[in-house]
């Protein structure tokens, strides 16, 4: 697997990311590992969790991901080989929502117990918090880091003027500021005025600021959990519409040239722009996995870049 620099920080991970999220509720021990190991023999490093995932799913509490990826971590012995990236932010059991010092240090520590690591290597403020004063938290994950318990900090589900400020806020106080932005963006556009509850679109403002900064920027949610594919499966209504129709053509068009899945053009089209992003991609099953890797070995042209680009537009 290609390596990429993350932000600017010197340091190279997969081009693909794993979304562990399923892991431990939706996929049970059994398949989480075979997951976990397809993923890591394709060359994969980058796994993405969080401390509330996946407390939706039947059955679930939150912080079983981090505990499945412990436990695999401790019996393959492959800490070393690997990138972790986990968050803080989302209610869970008896954690409140919210970016207080006091919630972010106390899941840290809980988030570190979880997978048996001495550090994480990416912690996200997993969504914005206009409660709580922007210095309290950006000081508190600073803490984080000069402790040695987190190696790097990234942003999530923020509007780009909030990442402006923070990253002000950083250059004032000396602190360390976010090196990557995770945030929901696919192929299609929301229609205007489309909302996503909690979930922060991506839009030109934040794709302008991550270029000017040089922040990776993270899609999750890129294949809209394979409702690209899949007719049972209908694309959810924030993306209808004549521009949807227009883009879902040309990239239906290209996946036939280039012999892909519209999955799999999706992800080389992310990984294969100018401007860093990095997916981070989901699979519940082996055969998605493989599907999705295969995005690797998927080279479009220029035209067809533009072509996808353009659509729509």
């Amino acid at each position: 697997m290609r390596k990429v620099q993350l932000g600017t920080t010197g340091v190279e991970v997969g081009c693909l990311c794993f979304g562990a999220m399923r892991c431990g509720t939706t996929n049970d021990w059994e398949s989480s590992v075979e997951l976990l190991d397809l993923f890591v023999a394709a060359g994969g490093d980058f796994i993405d969790t969080a401390n509330c995932y996946a407390r939706w799913a039947p059955g679930g509490k939150g912080g079983e991901s981090e505990e499945v990826l412990g436990r695999w971590m401790r019996e393959r012995g492959n800490r070393g080989q690997l990138f972790l990236a986990t968050k803080v932010g989302f209610e869970y059991q008896d954690v409140p929502r919210g970016l207080t010092a006091a919630i972010i240090e106390q899941e840290c520590e809980r988030s570190l117990r979880r997978m048996g690591i001495e550090a994480i290597d990416l912690l996200y403020a997993h969504r914005d918090d206009l409660d709580t004063p922007l210095a309290e938290t950006l000081a508190a994950f600073d803490r984080l880091v000069r402790a040695g318990k987190v190696r790097f900090l990234g942003g999530s589900n923020y509007p780009a003027w909030r990442l402006a400020d923070a990253e002000a806020a950083c250059k004032a106080d000396g602190l360390t500021s976010y090196c990557c932005v995770q945030q929901r963006y696919t192929y299609l556009r929301p229609k205007p005025g489309a909302t996503f509850g909690a979930q922060v679109s991506t839009d030109g403002n934040l794709l302008d600021f991550c270029a000017d900064r040089g922040l990776t920027l993270l899609p999750y949610s890129p294949l809209l959990g394979g409702s690209y594919g899949r007719d049972d499966k209908p694309l959810p209504d924030q993306y209808a519409g004549p521009d949807g129709d227009a883009r879902l053509g040309a990239l239906r068009a290209v996946a036939a040239e280039v012999g892909a899945t519209v999955h799999q053009v999706i992800l080389a089209w992310m990984m294969q722009h100018a401007q860093p992003v990095l997916p981070v991609f989901s699979a519940s099953n082996p055969q998605q996995m493989a599907e999705d890797l295969r995005a690797l070995d998927v080279s479009l042209t220029a035209d067809q870049m533009v072509r996808l680009d353009e659509a729509g537009a």
